[in-house]
């Protein structure tokens, strides 16, 4: 067993984990995928869904959040194209996986080529640091993406066939403080927007190391075939590693007596690992050692770690809000540069906004409008059009109604929003160049120089609230 750092005491050996799963499913109209019916409307295809305003506030603040830590740290930006060859998800996430063999929405496009929708995007990281010739730049290089991923997974709570990612990446340097940081990176994402988590973390050493853990991992599971799903049984069989990630509670008690891959690594392996973990409690990471955490994807080497909910901790089932590790052979493998190492890893906005909204924790609420503009006739109309962008340099919010032309009615409308103020423009108004200020609440109105509207509501808006008005875009009312 690999030494761990004095401050943490660690048993000698370790205890299968309570399981990091997916969410129960969600309970659907239909339990099979099927053919549109017949009728002018569509629906939604099963394990896809629209992401309304009601969820944007929480995606805008975790995007945010994001994008502050990753220029905190030192990464660019990169956009990375949603449909590449298959055979780079084949080649680097690894044929006996679930994802390759099941899960991947691959096709022929009309160019009789193989092409898939990106299930993750490391690998994509990845061909783009070999096609920029990025291996030549100062290393290491660090990046970051957000977007959709695909998978043809059982749509569950948190999880669906389109799939929203944040991810930070992470090339050229091996030293164990690069998957440090890395982790900090993710914790303090998760813990700027509110949530109590914890990071689950092990390391699966080189491949070399694996061979001899996977032959004795084989030979102990081979002794309880006849209780092992067969699922797990072809798991065994073609990529026996998976099985540490198998969901089932037969397995899961069976691991309780399995080889530990810790007490397989090399000593270089364990060196790598016992400084991470230092690197963790310099920085005051809260982490618990799990030597069952494989992760699904096959180009990992050495540190593995996933982010949970420490509210979770006791759960059955805990739901993992993102992860990642180390893959060093990553770049070697689709043709790049011999021994370059990599690490990063990923996390799960659908996920992390239904954690945010199970705590209760929102954005703050998007400022409503204060001034409501009414008009009559097309050419108070166009003059409205210029008012609007007047306001906006202004940073003052406007509501309107264009698609009523009544008066009443669009006083009706401010009424309901709760406006302090409404602009009138008539035709009286375009011809003297002029413009009404109505008070909603006492009624008083005003006749002003158009020219001056903005300064004035200005002026009464700082007057009632005590502070300048917050920007908001134009609000549209049907």
């Amino acid at each position: 067993m690999i030494p761990m750092p004095a401050k943490k005491k660690v048993p000698t050996k370790a205890t299968a984990p309570k399981s990091v799963t997916k969410p129960a499913v969600v309970k659907k109209e239909k339990e099979e995928d099927g053919e549109q019916k017949s009728g002018k409307t569509f629906d939604l295809l099963r394990g896809f869904r629209d992401i309304l305003s009601d969820d944007q506030g929480r995606w805008n603040l975790i995007r945010d959040t994001v994008r502050s830590m990753a220029e905190a740290y030192s990464f660019d930006r990169i956009e990375l194209p949603i449909l590449e060859r298959s055979e780079l998800f084949n080649r680097t996430i690894g044929k006996g996986t679930d994802i390759v063999e099941k899960e991947m929405y691959t096709f022929t496009d009309p160019s009789n080529r193989s092409v898939s929708l990106r299930p993750e995007a490391t690998a994509s990281a990845a061909r783009a640091y070999i096609s920029h010739g990025m291996l030549d730049r100062p290393q290491p290089v660090k990046m970051w993406y957000t977007g959709p991923m695909f998978r043809h997974d059982r749509p569950q709570a948190g999880r669906y066939r389109q799939f929203y990612q944040a991810g930070f990446e992470s090339f050229g340097v091996n030293e164990p403080i690069v998957d440090a940081q890395l982790i900090v990176i993710g914790y303090q994402i998760l813990r700027e927007l509110g949530l109590d988590v914890k990071v689950q973390i092990n390391s699966i050493g080189t491949t070399e190391c694996r061979q001899a853990y996977l032959a004795e991992l084989v030979a102990y599971f081979r002794q309880h075939r006849n209780k092992l799903s067969d699922e797990d049984k072809r798991r065994l069989q073609k990529n026996p590693l998976r099985i540490l990630d198998s969901k089932e509670e037969v397995t899961r008690e069976l691991l309780e007596g399995a080889p530990q891959i810790l007490d397989w690594l090399d000593d270089k392996s364990k060196e790598h690992f016992m400084k991470v973990l230092e690197f963790l409690e310099e920085v005051e990471v809260p982490f618990v050692l799990n030597p069952y955490l494989v992760r699904g994807l096959d180009y990992y080497t050495h540190t593995v770690f996933e982010f949970v909910l420490a509210d979770d901790e006791g759960a059955k089932a805990q739901v993992a809000l993102g992860g990642g590790g180390r893959y060093d052979g990553l770049v070697e493998l689709l043709g790049g540069r011999p021994e370059t190492p990599g690490c990063g890893f990923a996390l799960g906005i659908e996920r992390i906004s239904r954690a945010l909204e199970a705590k209760g924790i929102n954005p703050p609420e998007r400022p409503q409008p204060q001034v409501f503009f009414a008009q009559l006739g097309d050419a108070a109309r166009r003059i409205g059009l210029q008012l609007f962008e007047d306001f906006r340099q202004a940073k003052i919010p406007v509501a309107e109604a264009f698609g009523k032309n009544a008066l009443k009615a669009q006083l009706d409308v401010a009424n309901k929003l709760g406006v302090q103020f409404t602009l009138i423009l008539g035709q009286k108004e375009v011809l003297d160049e002029t413009i009404i200020i109505r008070d909603m609440e006492s009624g008083a109105q005003e006749i002003v120089d158009v020219k001056k509207v903005v300064g004035l509501v200005k002026k009464k808006l700082r007057h009632e609230e005590g502070v300048d008005p917050i920007m908001q875009s134009p609000v549209e009312v049907a």
